[in-house]
């Protein structure tokens, strides 16, 4: 496996959303040449302003690129970017590392390694857990799959945007854990939403009940971070209701395809459908709080 030169590798990030965002500008902090590329170009501005250089396509991007970021959508999206014409399997150049932080599937995680390796190419499927605060602090805990040696290559760069770095096992296997992350944050949202509709229908100060429930037992990442943000009304995305009911999809059809039932999962499924269809897709995880409303 070919070296990279940590001091200034040169790097192509595809997808620059709210999360993709803040990891590019820690890239670049690092003193690394960061080529970006997404479909909306004004989304990738305020990147450009900060140091980051344009491309026109992912073929352009990923050309001469010795690491490949993508953080994209969805599963389609990760296939379109590395499968399409112009892509990265057709133009990244050998020995390159490609590192997948999109949520997506096992199974795509998988093939996607078994076709690299044989044009000399090498995956990691890397997703994320931390939301945007997470991103903009560099706390991120990443999730790893792929060959161990793949994961020692990528380590350094993953070390610049995350806190919680761990090798969980072969291809596939960071995705199957962040299935499990986003398993628990599922019902837990439900949790958090009784929780504050319980305290202020018996006349509590919510903000008060935090200070006690948020650091005992009850404790969790949603209880602290978008408990806040629902008292105050703001229901703006760290992570989005549209690709949290995607996340929720691929878990209940990988728990189909092994025989395991979670109607924990389903519940919550089908209530982040229902605002999807009430036209809260593009709202944070928290607006669960809206179905609770009246």
């Amino acid at each position: 496996m070919g070296g990279v030169n940590l001091e200034k590798a040169k790097i192509a990030f595809i997808g620059t959303g709210v999360m993709g965002k803040s990891i590019v500008k820690h890239l670049l902090q690092a003193g690394h040449e960061v080529t970006v590329y997404t479909r909306t170009k004004a989304k990738a501005e305020e990147l450009l302003q900060f140091g980051a250089k344009w491309a026109e396509t992912v073929g352009q991007a990923v050309e001469g690129a010795s690491v490949i970021f993508s953080m994209v959508g969805y599963p389609t999206d990760v296939e379109e970017v590395f499968y399409g014409s112009g892509g990265i399997l057709e133009n990244a150049n050998s020995q390159a590392l490609f590192i997948d932080m999109t949520t997506s599937s096992p199974s795509l995680a998988q093939r996607m390694d078994a076709d690299a390796r044989e044009r000399g190419l090498y995956t990691l499927d890397a997703p994320v857990s931390g939301g945007d605060v997470g991103a903009q602090n560099g706390t991120l805990s990443i999730m790893c799959g792929g060959a161990e040696e793949v994961f020692e290559r990528a380590l350094p760069f993953l070390q610049l945007f995350g806190k919680q770095i761990v090798y969980q096992g072969p291809s596939g296997a960071g995705q199957h854990t962040k299935m499990c992350n986003q398993i628990a944050i599922a019902t837990g949202m439900i949790g958090v939403c009784e929780a504050l509709v319980y305290g202020k229908k018996a006349g509590l100060d919510l903000d008060t009940v935090l200070q006690s429930i948020a650091t005992g037992a009850a404790g969790s990442w949603s209880l602290s971070n978008l408990a806040p943000r629902i008292i105050k009304g703001d229901f703006e995305p760290g992570f989005y209701v549209k690709h949290f009911v995607k996340d929720m999809k691929i878990a209940l059809e990988e728990a189909d395809r092994m025989g395991v039932a979670l109607p924990g999962l389903q519940m919550a499924k089908d209530l982040y459908a229902e605002l999807i269809e009430e036209g809260y897709g593009e709202k944070g995880t928290q607006v669960l709080f809206m179905k609770y409303k009246n």
